[in-house]
């Protein structure tokens, strides 16, 4: 394997840097300090407190329930474990439904929770929003392609822009969201010709799950990569804990992986 990152800390500006550089970022979900510690061990760039944990921690079948508190408590918890790893941290559902409420809420995360960076899904719709924060200091991820807060709008977890007028409307989105001010966009579960065509038209840092291995990094949701979600895994996810020895080793297979480009292969992404 090869031997993880120099332990000096990251930056949002790193992350700009390492695209230029074409060095693949390695992104894991994490939501304590244990596991923390041992993703910022393993190498990993860039750590996310997803509202995912409503899934995965909390036992809800959507992300819908998580609360603004939630998210500023498992950030806290998950800063703790951080020494080199840029921590980002989700907005969750009906946390910035204008401006101002998004400019308290992404404050809260930052000041009590430790955020370097907040993640916000929507279009161009979240324009205003992203501009308001980025005019007051708070770094940003947009997010774009499936947005589990909108899972019944859109009628389930199902890939999106497959169809010509969806795919150009997202890439209208990741412009404008450019230009309104992001610093960084993840794409989730998007076909591997538009999450490509995507990263060539934007400047910034793209990172995506389930969206091939034409972009700029990968991200997981922990537990899925470590085979603990039960029932069939989504299509995109590889058990790293098969022929592993420890969680350890299979973080370090996984940051090995995605810098290798070894991940996605062709069997995780859609068409």
């Amino acid at each position: 394997m090869t031997q993880s990152s120099p332990r000096r800390p990251l930056t949002v500006a790193s992350l700009a840097a390492m695209k230029q550089r074409a060095e693949p970022i390695v992104a894991l979900t994490a939501y304590d300090f244990s596991f923390a510690r041992a993703l910022d061990e393993a190498g990993v760039d860039l750590v996310l407190v997803g509202d995912s944990l409503g899934m995965v921690v909390q036992g809800h079948d959507t992300t819908l329930p998580v609360t603004m508190d939630e998210m500023i408590y498992h950030s806290r918890c998950t800063a703790a474990g951080l020494e080199r790893a840029v921590l980002m941290v989700d907005m969750p559902f009906m946390s910035h439904i204008s401006p101002d409420e998004a400019l308290r809420n992404a404050g809260r995360l930052m000041k009590e929770g430790g955020a370097q960076m907040v993640k916000l899904e929507g279009g161009q719709e979240q324009a205003e929003v992203v501009r308001r924060l980025a005019e007051n200091g708070i770094p940003v991820c947009a997010h774009l392609g499936l947005r589990p807060q909108s899972v019944h709008k859109l009628g389930g977890y199902r890939v999106q822009g497959r169809e010509a007028g969806t795919a150009e409307r997202m890439c209208q989105d990741a412009l404008a969201l450019q230009q309104a001010g992001a610093d960084l966009l993840l794409l989730e579960c998007v076909p591997v010709e538009l999450a490509g065509r995507i990263r060539r038209e934007i400047r910034l840092p793209v990172i995506g799950i389930g969206a091939g291995p034409d972009i700029d990094g990968q991200i997981l949701v922990l537990h899925d990569m470590l085979g603990l979600t039960p029932g069939r895994a989504p299509r995109f996810v590889r058990n790293f804990m098969l022929d592993a020895s420890s969680i350890q080793e299979a973080l370090a297979r996984y940051a090995d992986a995605v810098r290798n480009a070894e991940f996605p292969a062709a069997e995780h992404c859609f068409q």
